[in-house]
This record gives C-alpha cells, sequence and structure tokens, in this order.
C-alpha cells in the first residue's frame, strides 16, 4: 500500500475502527492534538540528556499511541485502563520524590530536552481542551479523560526531572 490512498481527497478520513468522519471533526481535531504531543515527546527524547528520562519518554508514547487509538475508535472498549492513570499517578509521585515540591513558578528552558517536554505539556493540556469539547457532543471513555489530565501533569515533572541538577 502506497503513502497516498486518495480515499481522504473529499475531506474525510478513515477511523481506526473503520467509520469515515470529516477531517475537521471534534474526534479527529482531538486525535490529531495528541499525535502533535507525541511528536514533541519525539523531540524531547531525542533531546534530553538523562537517560532515565528518554527511556520514561519512550515508555510514554507507547501508551500515547494506545490512546490515540481510543480517540480514534468507536464503539471499542478503552485500551488505556486505570492502571494506566495510576501508572501516572505513581509516575508524578515518584519523580517528586526526586526534585522535591514546586516552592516557585518555573520558566522553561534550562535545557532543550526539558523545553522540548514543556512544548509537549502544553499540547497535552489543548488536547484536554479539546477532548471536553468532544465529550459535549460524543461518548469518551472516562479512563481516557482521566489519562490526558494525569499526562499533563506528568510531562511537567518530567521536565522538572530533566532540569533537575542533583
Amino acid at each position: 500500500m502506497g503513502v497516498y490512498t486518495k480515499t481522504g481527497d473529499k475531506g474525510q478520513t478513515g477511523l481506526y475502527t473503520g467509520q469515515r468522519v470529516d477531517k475537521d471533526s471534534l474526534r479527529v481535531e482531538t486525535y490529531g492534538i495528541i499525535d502533535e504531543m507525541n511528536s514533541a515527546l519525539g523531540m524531547a527524547r531525542a533531546f534530553c540528556e538523562k537517560e532515565e528520562v528518554r527511556q520514561k519518554i519512550f515508555a510514554l508514547q507507547k501508551n500515547v499511541a494506545l490512546f490515540m487509538a481510543d480517540i480514534a475508535s468507536l464503539g471499542n472498549e478503552p485500551y488505556i485502563k486505570e492502571a494506566q492513570v495510576a501508572d501516572l499517578e505513581h509516575g508524578i509521585d515518584e519523580i517528586e520524590g526526586i526534585v522535591g515540591k514546586l516552592a516557585s513558578f518555573l520558566v522553561p528552558g534550562d535545557t532543550k530536552g526539558g523545553a522540548c517536554l514543556d512544548l509537549a505539556r502544553t499540547t497535552a493540556r489543548r488536547a484536554e481542551r479539546q477532548m471536553l469539547r468532544l465529550a459535549k457532543a460524543e461518548a469518551v471513555h472516562e479512563s481516557d479523560r482521566l489519562y490526558i489530565n494525569r499526562l499533563s501533569d506528568y510531562l511537567f515533572m518530567l521536565m522538572r526531572l530533566e532540569e533537575h541538577k542533583g
């Protein structure tokens, strides 16, 4: 199969579960923003200097692919479950144990990797806002709504870990 299929030439695309929807639909816009965030994660992984952070990003990217599949599907059981949400919460707590509680506002950009992680975080926040709009119009799994909210917090903590001097 070639890169171009011509099936989207009239402004529609296929969801993971096979349904055809408009390319500017809320669902496509939502998983498109998540895809942008995943690209920022790829940049972050390329620029991060700490191997531990690179490994955490890589593991996260595997879950983000499942997360996108959830959003690009209709009528399926979610791939993202409460366990993945709990994993993010555990990761946040673990990193906070290393970097400590936040005592003041941060200005991102001490490192290239940290700056990329902050870009991923703000993109995740945009995806969350879009997902809330989607949830008002169509069914969205509760586990996915929780996951995107925790994800931005986790990305913030990964940025802090990458930029932590200690």
